[in-house]
């Protein structure tokens, strides 16, 4: 088969719509499918329906990369969006066109820079994990290219400055808290190491915009069993197939006037323009990851494997659902119908039947998971109502029972049994070895010892009132009726 690029589009006769020809507005420090799955799918929309008429011209932040397959394929490529919407399965295929090319800075740094002469170009995009966002005092500024992102974002604005241009609206994607923030003050460092002018440095501030931003999409990626297949159906080969779930949401902390160049309401896109990025930030954590961690570890002691498995169970799902709408939700601060349609989404997403998403990969460190996502909740829950939140309490017991089971610490993980089953516990090292110091406690004194544990929670868990005697009573329950008897139990104590 022929390879996709746009000659082939035009021999084949395709019919639907793409963009070949637009000045590159967006320059976006990441190639790989999250940000193609994610940014591209946004921004092509735009073209499409808002008229934002604007390529992507990608770099490529490590060594290794894409590059070289983006620009075989004139930075084609197909996108497959898949999952669950109202209950009803859903799979979308787009053909993305806006990307122009993909730039290899280790190879040809001096392209890079060029970017930074084009007036046109008023974006930066970036994705480089959560390790990307990081000031490396070993770069420098003759550096081809400096080794870090944050060095390599500080030589290009200098370029621009050089250049006397307009600064950027600049959307960082990381992982991190304060993505945003946290790029400018890695900037500022850069600025300060490389004695660069105070003119420049005010130019920074004044004439950039830094915006922290939230995203959420599952990206599965390159469909490496379905590929043949779909390429066969498309007619030509695409070595840049992408794939994730229908949901999207950006949710971007900056002046409303970004919207007047970036024209999302206008394609109807799930993105939203905010004073303030954490409310939806805290509604992500304890609502999607949340319910992630509370539901997990009960579920697979109760005989699951995959997310969906769970939501196909009329127990676990009552469970899982029963722990957002009454016991999380009342602890958040958005308008009860953004929260409800949130979670709404979130049991779709749950429920995808194209992806298996499975429940020991989401069990890795626990603890930390626990402590973030869903201890605020109960913290919060006690302090507005008095007393404290049945399924999240229970959520804790079926922590304690997963990591008690283990019994055997090798290569790095404590090894446990469901029956005849033997599962792996991964968590920190020391956290591994607290339980299996403690694996031959009784109840009491296993809660004990964990709730008292301030090195794992930020602080002793004994002290809030009827925790410690609720997660013991809990444990009992598990260990009389099983991990499925139990959650069953809980739900018809609270339906009498």
């Amino acid at each position: 088969m022929e390879q996709l690029n746009y000659q082939t589009l035009k021999q084949q006769g395709y019919s639907g719509y793409y963009l070949e020809q637009a000045p590159e507005r967006v320059l976006q420090f990441g190639e790989g499918n999250f940000l193609r799955a994610f940014v591209e799918d946004f921004i092509d929309q735009m073209n499409e329906k808002a008229g934002f008429n604007g390529k992507v011209v990608l770099c490529q932040p490590i060594a290794n990369g894409l590059a070289d397959l983006i620009n075989q394929q004139q930075g084609l490529y197909n996108l497959y969006l898949r999952g669950m919407e109202q209950g009803q399965p859903v799979e979308r295929q787009r053909l993305i066109s806006c990307v122009s090319r993909c730039i290899n800075p280790y190879q040809d740094f001096q392209s890079l820079l060029d970017c930074a002469a084009n007036p046109e170009l008023r974006f930066i995009v970036s994705n480089t994990t959560e390790a990307g966002i990081v000031y490396d005092p070993a770069c420098k500024l003759e550096d081809k290219p400096a080794s870090s992102f944050p060095g390599k974002l500080t030589q290009f604005l200098y370029q621009r400055f050089l250049n006397k241009l307009p600064g950027f609206i600049i959307l960082s994607c990381e992982l991190i808290d304060n993505n945003g923030k946290e790029l400018l003050a890695c900037v500022k460092q850069y600025i300060d190491q490389w004695q660069l002018p105070a003119e420049f440095a005010q130019w920074v501030e004044e004439e950039n915009q830094f915006c922290s931003t939230l995203v959420d999409r599952i990206v599965t990626g390159y469909p490496r069993q379905q590929a043949e297949q779909l390429c066969q159906q498309l007619g030509y080969q695409d070595n840049l197939l992408d794939t994730g779930e229908v949901f999207g949401f950006w949710v971007i902390e900056g002046p409303q006037s970004i919207l007047q160049e970036f024209p999302v309401q206008q394609a109807n896109l799930p993105i939203l323009v905010v004073d303030d990025h954490t409310p939806y930030k805290k509604r992500k954590v304890r609502i999607l990851n949340g319910a992630h961690t509370s539901m997990v570890l009960a579920a697979y002691l109760a005989g699951m494997d995959i997310v969906r498995d769970c939501m196909q169970d009329s127990v676990v799902r009552r469970y899982i659902e029963r722990t957002i709408q009454q016991e999380v939700i009342p602890t958040l601060p958005l308008p009860k119908q953004e929260l409800a349609d949130f979670a709404a989404a979130v049991t779709d997403r749950f429920a995808n039947p194209y992806i298996d998403h499975s429940l020991l990969a989401i069990s890795l460190n626990s603890t930390s998971k626990w402590r973030a996502r869903v201890l605020p909740s109960l913290l919060d829950y006690n302090q507005k109502f008095g007393y404290l939140p049945r399924c999240i309490v229970f959520s804790f017991a079926a922590y304690l029972a997963f990591y008690h089971h283990g019994h055997t610490l090798e290569n790095g993980v404590l090894l446990a049994n469901r029956g005849e089953q033997v599962y792996s516990i991964q968590d920190d090292a020391w956290v591994l070895e607290f339980f299996l110091a403690h694996h031959g406690d009784s109840k009491e004194q296993l809660v004990q010892a964990v709730c008292e544990n301030q090195r794992m929670w930020g602080q002793d868990l004994s002290r809030i009132p009827g925790f410690a005697d609720m997660v013991v009573q809990d444990l009992c329950q598990i260990e009389q009726r099983g991990m499925y008897g139990a959650m069953q139990n809980l739900l018809e104590e609270d339906e009498q």
